[in-house]
């Protein structure tokens, strides 16, 4: 978008790219950052879903420091050490008096001066004073974008619909792949060999499952759906196998936190 006019809605802190979509806020200094490629997700359209899910979610759980503490931020144009208080200055370089300003709203702007003809040195403590009463008078978030509002609230700028979940490595279908499908391979150990198609599926910690398809049993075009049904059921059970861990450390986890409750009541 050009400079000063902010993104829409849907694509705020969201950045495409030709491999897909980069989310990046900064919150208080921290920059909250998270890449979704449009093979992980098997294609743009999902990609885009879940990088704008991980961004509310971002905005919901990490929102902006408070207006009244980014008022209170010191500013590099600042010479009196506090900020909004400012002095007003004689021809002679002596401090006239002394002014607490703070910015509220388009139509209200609160200022109030102390002269020092009038208060002496305490002129200086007493805009500060004031200052620090303007500043309860400033509510809510500090603004960043006017999506910002409504996700807090809610108001999804984005379809709800289904979630294709990210894909494993072992899921994503490479460049060099000639078959379309990700563990779908056709070999031929030697020239004169008919070949086969191989659907091969690799589970970390517990090494790799595969099963071939001969195209002299089955015909090339039969071998192929062959291998990519197996593929398939390969898939299907890595899921499954990776959810019964899952529910079974989740299990352990609740276990001992009822565990750790029980001791602190007994204590």
């Amino acid at each position: 978008m050009p400079k000063g006019v902010p993104n829409p809605a849907a694509m705020y802190g969201i950045y495409s790219r030709s491999w897909g979509f980069e989310v990046s806020i900064v919150r208080n200094g921290v920059r909250h950052h998270r890449l979704f490629g449009k093979a992980s997700y098997g294609g743009a359209e999902q990609a885009l879903l879940h990088a704008q899910d991980w961004r509310d979610h971002i905005v919901r759980s990490v929102p902006p420091q408070p207006r009244s503490a980014r008022a209170e931020k010191p500013r590099a144009n600042n010479s009196t050490g506090v900020t909004g208080v400012f002095h007003h200055l004689a021809p002679g370089g002596r401090v006239r008096a002394w002014m607490a300003k703070t910015y509220i709203a388009p139509d209200e702007i609160l200022r109030t001066d102390f002269s020092v003809a009038e208060l002496g040195d305490a002129a200086q403590a007493l805009a500060i004073q004031e200052r620090a009463l303007q500043l309860k008078r400033m509510t809510g978030l500090a603004h960043i974008h006017p999506a910002e509002e409504a996700i807090r609230m809610g108001l999804s700028a984005h379809p709800a619909g289904p979630r294709e979940p990210k894909r494993s490595k072992s899921e994503i279908t490479r460049r060099n792949n000639t078959s379309g499908v990700s563990g779908v391979h056709f070999k031929t150990p030697n020239p004169s060999h008919p070949g086969y198609w191989l659907a091969i599926t690799y589970t970390a910690g517990k090494g790799s499952v595969s099963k071939a398809f001969s195209v002299k049993t089955y015909g090339a075009e039969v071998a192929k759906n062959m291998a990519i049904a197996e593929r398939a059921n390969q898939l299907a059970d890595k899921r499954r196998a990776t959810g019964n861990q899952e529910e079974r450390q989740r299990g352990k986890a609740e276990q001992g936190a009822r565990a750790a409750s029980g001791a602190r009541r007994n204590n």
